[in-house]
C-alpha cells in the first residue's frame, strides 16, 4: 500500500470515528479525500477487521453496541437519511412509520415507507424492508419537516380516526417550534389535517383540548 493510499485510508477512519455509533453512510460521504476506487478498497478493510458494517451494497454503518444485545440494527431513519444524502432526494417518512415517530402509534412496521422526489425502490436489511414511493412535488412540498410528518400521519390514521387522544398526543410529543411550523405550512394541508393543525397548534394545554361534535365534523 503507497503512502497516498494510506492516507486516505485514515482520512475515512477519522471522519468514521468522529461521528456518533450509530451513523450510516455510503461511499459518496468520502469523495473529497480520494478516488471511488481508494475509497472502496478502504471501506472493504474496515468492514472485514470490524470496525464498520457492511448492510447492503453501497451502505455501511458505524454500529452501536450494547453490552446484553451485542451489535445494534442501525435506526431506519439514519439509513433513509444516507440513501437520500447520497442521491440528493428529499425523503418523508410515510404510514406507520410516520405514526410510531410522533408518538400516534406503537407499531413498529416491518416494512418503512417512504415517499420521495427521487427514484422508487427497495432497501432489505435482513427482516426489514425500507420503500421509497416515487411522488408529486405538492406531497413534498413539507418534506423534511414535522409537519410532514404530521400530515402523512394523519392520513395513515384516517379523519374518521382522529380524535381527542390523537389531538392530545401530538400537543403533549411536538415542541412549541413544532407546533409553530404547522400553523406557518397550513396551506399545504388538506383542510380536514389543516384543523387538526390548528387544535393543536392553539391548544392551550392538553387537558382543555376539547374536539366536540360540531368541530369533529369539520375534521372528519
Amino acid at each position: 500500500m503507497g503512502k497516498h493510499a494510506e492516507s486516505v485510508d485514515s482520512q475515512i477512519l477519522a471522519r468514521i470515528e468522529s461521528k456518533r455509533r450509530g451513523w450510516v453512510f455510503t461511499p459518496t460521504d468520502f469523495l473529497d479525500l480520494g478516488s471511488r476506487r481508494a475509497i472502496g478498497l478502504a471501506l472493504m478493510r474496515y468492514a472485514r477487521n470490524g470496525t464498520i458494517r457492511r448492510l447492503t451494497r453501497g451502505l455501511y454503518d458505524y454500529p452501536r453496541t450494547d453490552t446484553r444485545f451485542g451489535i445494534l440494527s442501525p435506526s431506519t431513519d439514519a439509513i433513509a437519511k444516507a440513501l437520500s444524502d447520497r442521491d440528493s432526494n428529499k425523503l418523508q417518512a410515510s404510514g406507520a412509520h410516520a405514526a410510531n415517530s410522533l408518538g400516534l402509534s406503537t407499531q413498529v412496521p416491518v416494512r418503512a415507507v417512504f415517499l420521495t422526489d427521487g427514484r422508487a425502490r427497495k432497501v432489505q436489511l435482513g427482516k426489514h424492508q425500507i420503500i421509497l414511493k416515487h411522488t408529486t412535488p405538492r406531497q413534498m412540498a413539507t418534506a423534511g419537516r414535522v409537519s410532514g410528518t404530521v400530515i402523512q400521519a394523519l392520513r395513515w390514521i384516517g379523519k374518521h380516526n382522529v380524535d381527542e387522544r390523537t389531538v392530545d398526543l401530538l400537543h403533549r410529543n411536538l415542541r412549541e417550534q413544532d407546533k409553530k411550523q404547522l400553523l406557518k405550512d397550513l396551506r399545504h394541508a388538506p383542510a380536514w389535517i389543516a384543523n387538526v393543525f390548528r387544535y393543536v397548534a392553539n391548544a392551550q394545554s392538553p387537558a382543555k383540548v376539547r374536539v366536540d361534535e360540531q368541530e369533529a365534523s369539520h375534521i372528519r
